[in-house]
């Protein structure tokens, strides 16, 4: 079966699709001149194409080499591209807002319309998993755009279960919590001190945290769940704010 994943090269979702790999999938991603992307593809014997995920063109090329490299359509969609801007309400310009949405939101959109087009042709149903955030469910400060656009995927990954439902095409929502990558990294001097305090499970997340919810949605144990959003953030953002000390 062949899954396609975006942004397949970065540090989350290089762990994807090596764990799709070792889950026997053919896996075909996009990156956006990542060096390390040929080495990837060869380690798991699938095809990296440099794509925009928002580009109706790119994603429109990008689907269709993957699907006569091998041979099928896609049976999964991961659309795992996103960035961010680290800036105030106030300081935000409106060119970085459209960059993050376009990446974001409407690369989340054109990757899963594409796949699910082709999964309907071939007439064998298929699953869509979309990436949010913490920020699905509560304000993420001086991330306005990203916190905005992860709100809008959520939303979008129920609309397009509703419709796709029915086609055998199920779609559902990462949303993953602190995780330690290069990008969250740069965010404080200390990212692990700096939320593993307030993580009920008293650590940061890895990339490779979000490999087994990944399988799970895509596999026959999740058969039937659709347009839910499954929170891999150690319990942080399903806890209130408490002014009492908590055990250890």
């Amino acid at each position: 079966m062949l899954a396609l994943v975006t942004a397949g090269s970065s540090a989350i979702g290089s762990h994807l699709v090596r764990g799709l790999a070792q889950a026997g999938y053919k896996v075909a991603f996009t990156h956006l001149g990542d060096p390390n992307a040929e080495t990837l593809a060869a380690e798991v014997q699938g095809l990296a194409l440099h794509s925009d995920a928002s580009d109706p063109a790119q994603v429109s090329d990008f689907h269709a080499h993957a699907a006569d490299w091998a041979g099928k359509a896609p049976s999964i969609m991961i659309c795992n591209a996103g960035i961010q801007t680290w800036s105030s309400l106030l300081d935000l310009t409106a060119e970085q807002w459209d960059a993050v949405m376009a990446t974001n939101l409407r690369g989340t959109f054109l990757n899963t319309q594409a796949a699910a087009k082709a999964m309907i042709a071939a007439g064998h149903g298929g699953s869509i998993l979309t990436l949010g955030s913490g920020c699905n469910k509560h304000a993420f400060p001086r991330l306005v755009d990203y916190t905005a656009s992860k709100g809008g995927i959520e939303q979008f990954t129920k609309v397009a279960a509703s419709e796709l439902g029915p086609h055998g095409i199920r779609v559902n929502c990462i949303a993953p919590g602190a995780i330690a990558t290069e990008r969250t990294a740069a965010e404080s001097g200390d990212y692990a001190a700096t939320w593993s305090p307030i993580t009920p499970l008293r650590r940061i997340g890895t990339p490779q945290d979000l490999v087994g919810p990944m399988l799970f949605f895509i596999s026959e144990a999740a058969a039937f769940v659709t347009g839910q959003t499954l929170y891999v953030d150690g319990g942080t953002f399903s806890q209130a704010p408490w002014p009492y000390p908590v055990a250890p």
